[in-house]
């Protein structure tokens, strides 16, 4: 069928992790700036950019429809070019380019001048960090600190593809903070695969704790979130941060994915059950009023009953406020790969569900705790007449939400004060 006339626009699809998302603001600015028109109508596209997750099997295979639905759209002549980059195309470029040959180029991670010259001749112009276009709304945004990781977690690819861990400089992450203030962001996540081992590799210690002092001292920043903290040597004098600066949010997000020690020692996570312990209890006692977000892996290769009961038992033990549980996925080039994965799919999804029951009556007795209760909420949307917002408690898109009823008109991406009338597992109900 005869290609639709070019019109030079592109369309930015993005998929996994915010990661993956600031990568993609990052080729927005590149592109913008070299006179590319990025939309986010694929209809009015001549062009798609496809930035692929690669990091376990449901990602990659929602990756690969993803792919296959835009080689549909080529073939009935609505695109005229197709663009894949990205973790999925880092890892398996030459196979990808084998058995989808409808694909126009594969382009790896950070490549972005790269795309900018296949897709125009003339002379590049080239963009600083600070000066990416973000898709995320108006007020908030993701800002990540470091690239790659050191640690060698025997589940997990992201060394493979992404490498080992690069810090950016504290002067080019604060000058990047001040770009985004000034644009009219209120809420700023900061993000990495490790964020508290920020530093070590460029200063030659743990950095994150001045960062993160330093970042809160940006007039007009009214929230900073930290994000995917590694539990083993997790610096305690950053909770003293967090705890006495009021723009930091009270929320520390640590993935454990397990109890059990043996289980631990498997994972190569180079921490211990007690250990765990330990920190947490610190975490609680240093930070008031902190929400605590954790993940954890079900399934992995010979996880037996009473493994799983332990961390079962340490779930409703703990009660943390925010609770993600995801199946082990066997993925080559990891050392588990060499293990049997022997645990039947059936049983890792009835496990993951058996903690996600017992997470969300934990969710609801905690959201109900809050009713009565005046909280500082940021308005991200309206829906139906009732306005959507978050506590500090709550990371965009993968928290909580607050539906907030007003009289009055809100403004989106501004602060209000909410009274809390009902709760439900994982949402609270309030009015201004």
């Amino acid at each position: 069928m005869k290609n639709k006339q070019s019109n030079n626009n592109v369309t930015i699809l993005t998929l996994g992790c915010s990661k993956n998302l600031v990568d993609s603001e990052e080729l927005n600015g590149i592109l913008t700036k070299n006179n590319i028109k990025v939309t986010q109508d694929l209809k009015k596209s001549d062009t798609v950019i496809i930035n692929t997750c690669g990091f376990i099997k449901p990602a990659k295979e929602e990756s690969i429809q993803l792919i296959m639905e835009a080689r549909e759209m080529k073939n009935q002549g609505l695109l005229n070019k197709i663009i894949v980059m990205g973790c999925l195309s880092e890892r398996y470029k030459d196979a990808l380019e084998e058995q989808i040959p409808e694909v126009d180029r594969f382009f790896g991670l950070n490549d972005y001048n790269s795309i900018v010259k296949f897709l125009k001749n003339d002379e590049l112009k080239y963009v600083l960090p600070s000066e990416r276009l973000t898709f995320t709304p108006r007020h908030y945004a993701y800002l990540k600190i470091s690239e790659g990781c050191n640690h060698t977690c025997s589940f997990c690819a992201i060394p493979h593809i992404r490498g080992r861990h690069i810090s950016k400089s504290i002067e080019s992450i604060l000058e990047e903070a001040h770009y985004l203030v000034e644009k009219g962001v209120k809420e700023i996540n900061l993000i990495a695969q490790d964020s508290t081992y920020y530093g070590v590799d460029l200063y030659g210690s743990r950095k994150i704790t001045e960062l993160l002092d330093k970042i809160s001292n940006i007039k007009g920043l009214e929230w900073i979130r930290l994000h995917y903290a590694y539990p083993t040597g997790y610096p305690e004098e950053l909770l003293d941060v967090i705890n006495s600066k009021p723009n930091i949010c009270k929320y520390v997000d640590i993935p454990l994915q397990h109890i059990s020690d043996k289980m631990l020692k498997s994972m190569r996570r180079g921490i211990s059950s007690g250990r765990i312990r330990k920190l947490i209890d610190t975490i609680r006692n240093k930070i008031d009023n902190v929400a605590f977000r954790t993940t954890f892996i079900v399934g992995y290769p010979n996880e037996s009953e009473e493994d799983f009961n332990l961390l079962y038992d340490f779930i409703e033990e703990q009660k943390f406020e925010r609770v993600g549980v995801f199946t082990y996925s066997h993925e080559e080039d990891t050392h588990a790969y060499k293990l049997e994965d022997n645990i039947p799919e059936n049983v890792k999804v009835q496990r993951r569900n058996l903690l996600m029951e017992l997470q969300q009556k934990i969710s609801l007795n905690y959201n109900k705790s809050k009713i009565g209760k005046t909280l500082k909420v940021i308005i991200d949307g309206k829906n139906k007449g009732t306005y959507i917002g978050r506590t500090e408690h709550d990371s965009p898109d993968v928290d909580n939400n607050v539906i907030v009823f007003s009289e009055k008109p809100l403004r989106i991406g501004h602060f209000y004060d909410v009274h809390i009338e009902k709760a439900k597992e994982y949402d609270l109900i309030g009015r201004v």
